[in-house]
């Protein structure tokens, strides 16, 4: 098959879940014997024509230099460009941005949109910026010939909202096994002594309570805060809770040190409220992480049992208060590792995809 792949910055990922998804299953289908182009940003620094057998499509993309509206025009530049590639199938990684060029995608190609999480529930957007991403959303699922959603949650969100099938293909993640506490040094940590959260500075992804729960536990358990804080909510959240025991480390990507820091915390906290399967997610469970999660759907359908969870800044506190401790949740440790084995492994994610593919080809 030939396979084209837009929706991401581009190869190899130095962005978020979407690059990371594409950085491992793109090698994997051209190891299967099939021709993949992934479409790089122009902003990207990765500049050959070729990387790890894949092919590279660098499109202008503007927004450096325009802001928010670059990323459309970079769509369009994309979509354009694969009328004339004779693709099998275009996969279509998200829809923000692309999908009201939808009318323009080359008519002989299948086109597979991995739906996402529910964007026009992101508090960051205004309500004219929410109902635009609802209508991209309608538009997406209208222009489409397959769906993915990449958790169950989502799955079922598009069955009631929409009444379409889609089929549920999660993103994936290594198992760690290869701990190193010397990495905690540099930290000055001690191997479960430490409580951690990791997560874009956004209001859904509830940071606050985390951290106010944190300080309202009056127990100076040491947390660490991963993410980039210079946005305006991030400003807020440092000058707030910064203390003694609520570190704020800033965004870290060496990935040896950040699979270390989860391995070795205590506890790990997973906030985020409106996406699909998260990324993160799955390497704290790949990481022997004792999961803190946020009482949804997307998190409880890939944690089920083996993870502890919140509703409210209270339910943290009185968590904190009783002296929870890892070493007493083996078994859940245990279920997490055998899910990303089993489950959330790349190759069976991979597998997975091909299936689709075939099947969609096939159909038309």
């Amino acid at each position: 098959m030939r396979i084209g792949i837009i929706g991401t910055r581009g190869i190899p990922n130095l962005y978020g879940g979407f690059e990371q998804f594409v950085e491992y299953i793109a090698p994997m289908l051209v190891e299967k014997g099939h021709e993949v182009y992934v479409y790089n940003s122009s902003l990207h620094p990765y500049k050959e024509k070729q990387w790890r057998g894949v092919n590279i499509i660098a499109k202008a993309d503007p927004e450096g230099s325009i802001g928010t509206a670059g990323q459309f025009i970079y769509d369009l530049n994309c979509i354009l460009d694969a009328r004339g590639r004779h693709f099998d199938i275009i996969l279509q990684l998200g829809y923000t941005s692309s999908s009201i060029w939808s009318f323009l995608f080359p008519k002989r190609s299948v086109i597979i949109t991995n739906m996402d999480g529910l964007e026009w529930k992101r508090t960051k957007y205004n309500r004219s910026t929410q109902r635009f991403l609802q209508y991209a959303e309608k538009l997406a699922v209208k222009k489409s010939h397959y769906l993915i959603a990449d958790s169950k949650g989502i799955q079922q969100y598009l069955r009631e909202k929409y009444q379409v099938d889609s089929s549920f293909i999660a993103y994936g993640a290594h198992v760690f096994a290869e701990p190193d506490a010397r990495v905690l040094a540099g930290y000055q940590l001690e191997p479960y002594g430490y409580n951690l959260v990791m997560a874009r500075m956004e209001p859904e992804n509830n940071m606050e309570p985390v951290l106010q729960g944190h300080r309202d536990s009056g127990t100076g358990t040491k947390l660490i805060v991963i993410g980039n804080y210079k946005n305006r909510y991030g400003a807020y959240l440092e000058q707030t809770y910064r203390s003694d025991s609520i570190i704020f480390a800033g965004p870290l990507y060496d990935m040896a040190v950040l699979n270390n820091l989860r391995y070795f915390s205590n506890l790990y906290f997973h906030g985020h409220s409106v996406g699909g399967t998260n990324p993160s997610l799955l390497e704290a469970m790949a990481s022997n992480c004792l999961v803190v999660a946020n009482n949804n759907i997307f998190n409880r359908s890939v944690l089920e049992e083996d993870a502890l969870y919140f509703d409210t800044t209270d339910d943290i506190s009185r968590l904190l208060k009783s002296g929870v401790k890892k070493a007493d949740y083996t078994q859940q440790l245990k279920n997490n590792i055998q899910k990303i084995g089993q489950q959330y492994s790349w190759q069976h994610i991979a597998g997975e995809l091909l299936n689709l593919f075939e099947h969609a080809t096939a159909s038309r």
